[in-house]
This record gives structure tokens, C-alpha cells and sequence, in this order.
């Protein structure tokens, strides 16, 4: 049986301080100071080793929002921004390239091109970068090195689309994947099969060169080919995936007529797959993911006396499915334990129908609130990439005295789930987590504690 309620404000703070060590632990700079170096004109990514001797030219990709810090870290793990900046030169090889990510650099590299794309939608500028990147891989040789940077947002900050699909027509397939309610990978399937730049595509472009993906994961351990709608690897969904999911989603009707039509058609161009001649020379590399966040808050909350479970296996259920899995789970593991915390990472998912502003970290974390008021437990739901859907917030976190402290500023928590319009009583009541963009994208991490 839950404890009796008594206001008690510390888990809540408690939970924002495992928050910011999280993040802070799943930096690039630590990530690439870990696994990254060069010595004697020899690059090691892990235990694979590149002579930089061999190639004529390099040329760096870096995509998604972590884009401009997975830069500046490669920049760092190999001893200093010198090596890097100067005169277009890395390593005595020739140095180019194209960087993109969702907004204005802080610092850029001499040698690359900075493009600003558009998300969670693409944008002209989005095109303009997946044209030059385009561009450039097509002039590769068996002389040069790819070295690509992908992390999650991707897909729409990096796009080209087929041909007979204009960029319209791909904002309004974005709009009406990202309102569903379709899992990650399976909203990335369809956009793989209308993308030019998606899918495996960018390997077929930058083939024969040697290929390196150094990636950032958002997306499931067993489901890598999405991240960043997979661009440099064997796609493992098929144009029938792309039908199948359509359907069941109910989704045509968002798309546009020239892809309504397109689908009607069965038309989709099917990806390239594993064997094909483009990823023979390509390596791919996991310098963090989900799994990271999940040891570091664990961590963290064992370090304040907390019995510890993680369970990922709500992982891209709907929102209300996996609060109440996750609270159940709590609340059996404090018939046991005096202090217990869940620590659950992935994501989500929300299926907004007529929506306000806020995310599914916020979603979640208010929903939690509705089933806890009056119970020691508080809960907090974060995007790591310090974003969450529409609102400036990463998130929030609540617990027992959530729906108490909004009655009383005559703020209604069933209207703003209704509306999935989170974030304006989230924030009202000094429960969002702002954090800015914090530079790393590994998913989202609830934390759930009862005391």
C-alpha cells in the first residue's frame, strides 16, 4: 500500500540533478574522448584503425542535432582544434565537407559548409544541404575517406526528394507520420523509400570510397538502420513495410496526392539492402545510445540510496499504456524496497489529434501526475537532446502534489491532456525541465521514484 502522502519536495529536485548528470554524461566530448584518437597519422574509431597516409581526401558529413558538438568533439579527441581547422587540411589529407544540424553554429571548421535544415519538418535549406552532400560524395574515389556523423533529427534536417515528389509533398507525409502514432522505425521506413539522401542512399553516392559512420543513437538497440533515417546503412524495411504501414496507420489521408498517388501505384523504389557492393568498404560505429543514459541515471539514483530496476520494455508503447505499466511496476517494487526508482529509457509515443503545445516527455509526465496526486512518488519524463515536441521544455517532472498545486491556480490537468496542451500548466507550476539543446540525442529517460 502507497505510504501516507506528505509534501516533500527533494525527490523533485533529486530527479532534475540525475537529469543533468545524464546529459552531461552522454556528452560528445566524453563519448569521443573514450572511443576517438590519432597518433602517428593513425585514426582509431574503437579497434579500427585508419591510416590517413592511404587517402588523398576526406570528406566529413555530419547530420542531426548533435551535428555541430560530434564536430567540435572529433576536432577535440584528436589533440587539439589545430589539426583540424587548419587551412582546410586534417592530417596533411585535404579536408571538406558539409555540416547540418537545426540551428546557428556556435563555431564552425574551416574546410566544411554549415547548413541550418528544418525540424521536425524539412525545409528548402534542409534540400539545399542534401544536395550539396550529394554533390560531394559523388566525387569520391577509392583514394578518399568518409568520415559521416549521424545523430538523431536527421531525416528532416538532411533531405532530396525522389523524383516526381516535391518538397510540399514531403512536409505533409512528415506532418502526418509525426502526428501518428507509428513507432520510430516505422515512420523512417516510409521516409527512407521517398528520399534520395535516406535508406542506404548516401553509401551508394560516396561508393567506392571507405566509409565510417560514427553515430549517435535516438533510435531502438535493434533498429540502428532509422537513426537519422539510416543514410549510410543496409536498409532493412522493404516498399512492401512502406504499404503495409500506411494502412494500418490510416495515413493516406495526410499525404499529398502526388505520394497518395505514388502509394495507389505501388511505386515506391525499393533501398539498397546488406550485400550490396556499396557498404563493402563501410564501418559503423555506436559511440553512445539509449543504454548510456539508462547506467548513468541508475548511477546516480543508486548513489542516493535508491533500489534500482530498469525496464525498457514499454519502449514506443502509447503514452497512458506506459505510464500505467511503469507505475505498477513501482509501486510492486516499494512492497519491497523503502526507496525504489524504475528507470526506463526510448520513447513514447503520443497521437495528437488537436494539439496545444508541449511534447511526450510533458504528455507523460502530466498523465503520471493525474494517477499519483497524493502519493510519494514523483516521476520525470526528458528528452536528452533538450527538446520536447513543440515547447522550448525537455520535459518535466512531477509528483504527488502536481494536480494539487494546479487546482489551486485554477488549472484543469484533464483539459490540458485533452488538448495535449502539457506544457502551459507544466510550466505555470515550475515543472518543466528547460535546458536548451543540450548538444547529445540518446532518447528520452523517464525517472520514477517512490519513497
Amino acid at each position: 500500500m502507497p505510504d501516507k502522502f506528505s509534501p516533500h519536495p527533494e525527490p523533485r529536485r533529486l530527479l532534475r540533478r540525475i537529469f543533468q548528470h545524464t546529459v552531461a554524461e552522454c556528452s560528445m566530448a566524453r563519448a569521443f574522448e573514450r572511443q576517438i584518437d590519432f597518433e602517428r597519422g593513425v585514426l582509431r574509431v574503437k579497434d579500427d584503425l585508419h591510416a590517413l597516409a592511404d587517402f588523398d581526401r576526406v570528406f566529413l558529413v555530419s547530420i542531426g542535432k548533435a551535428a555541430y558538438t560530434m564536430v567540435e568533439a572529433l576536432a577535440g579527441s584528436i589533440k587539439g582544434n589545430s589539426t583540424i581547422t587548419n587551412g582546410g587540411q586534417l592530417w596533411g589529407s585535404s579536408l571538406s565537407g558539409i555540416v547540418t544540424g537545426p540551428n546557428e553554429p556556435e563555431r564552425i571548421v574551416s574546410g566544411l559548409e554549415y547548413f541550418r535544415g528544418g525540424h521536425p519538418l524539412p525545409t528548402a535549406e534542409s534540400v539545399h544541404a542534401g544536395e550539396a552532400i550529394l554533390s560531394g560524395l559523388r566525387g569520391l574515389t577509392e583514394r578518399s575517406l568518409v568520415i559521416f556523423l549521424l545523430s538523431g533529427g536527421g531525416s528532416a534536417l538532411v533531405e532530396k526528394p525522389m523524383q516526381g515528389i516535391s518538397l510540399d509533398d514531403l512536409v505533409a507525409t512528415y506532418r502526418a507520420l509525426v502526428h501518428s502514432s507509428a513507432p520510430i522505425a516505422q515512420i523512417n521506413a516510409v521516409r527512407k523509400h521517398l528520399s534520395a539522401t535516406k535508406g542506404g542512399r548516401l553509401s551508394v553516392a560516396a561508393s567506392p570510397a571507405r566509409q565510417v559512420s560514427l553515430m549517435i543513437s535516438d533510435v531502438p538497440e535493434n533498429a540502428l538502420d532509422s537513426l537519422a533515417s539510416g543514410p549510410t546503412m543496409p536498409d532493412s524495411s522493404t516498399v512492401e513495410d512502406c504499404y503495409r504501414i500506411v494502412a494500418e496507420h490510416d495515413l493516406l489521408r495526410g499525404f499529398s496526392p502526388a505520394v497518395r498517388q505514388m502509394f495507389a501505384a505501388r511505386a515506391l523504389e525499393e533501398t539498397p539492402k546488406a550485400g550490396d557492393a556499396s557498404f563493402t568498404d563501410s564501418r559503423w560505429h555506436v559511440l553512445l545510445s539509449s543504454a548510456d543514459a539508462e547506467r548513468e541515471a541508475s548511477k546516480q539514483a543508486v548513489a542516493e540510496g535508491f533500489h534500482v530496476v530498469v525496464d525498457n520494455s514499454c519502449d514506443d508503447w502509447d503514452y497512458t499504456r506506459a505510464a500505467d505499466y511503469l507505475l505498477e511496476k513501482l509501486r510492486t517494487a516499494r512492497q519491497k524496497h523503502q526507496r525504489v526508482c524504475i528507470v526506463s529509457g526510448g520513447e513514447v509515443t503520443v497521437k495528437v489529434s488537436n494539439g496545444g503545445s508541449g511534447g511526450r516527455n510533458q504528455q507523460f509526465a502530466l498523465y503520471c501526475a493525474s494517477r499519483i496526486a497524493g502519493e510519494n512518488i514523483a516521476v520525470l519524463s526528458g528528452g536528452t537532446d533538450g527538446i520536447d515536441g513543440n515547447s522550448v521544455a525537455a520535459g518535466a517532472v512531477v509528483d504527488g502534489t502536481t494536480v494539487a498545486r494546479a487546482e489551486a491556480r485554477g488549472l484543469n490537468v484533464g483539459d490540458a491532456l485533452a488538448h495535449f496542451n502539457s506544457f502551459p500548466l507544466l510550466d505555470a507550476l515550475g515543472d518543466t525541465i528547460i535546458t536548451g539543446p543540450t548538444g547529445t540525442n540518446v532518447r528520452d529517460i523517464r525517472v520514477l521514484m517512490a519513497w
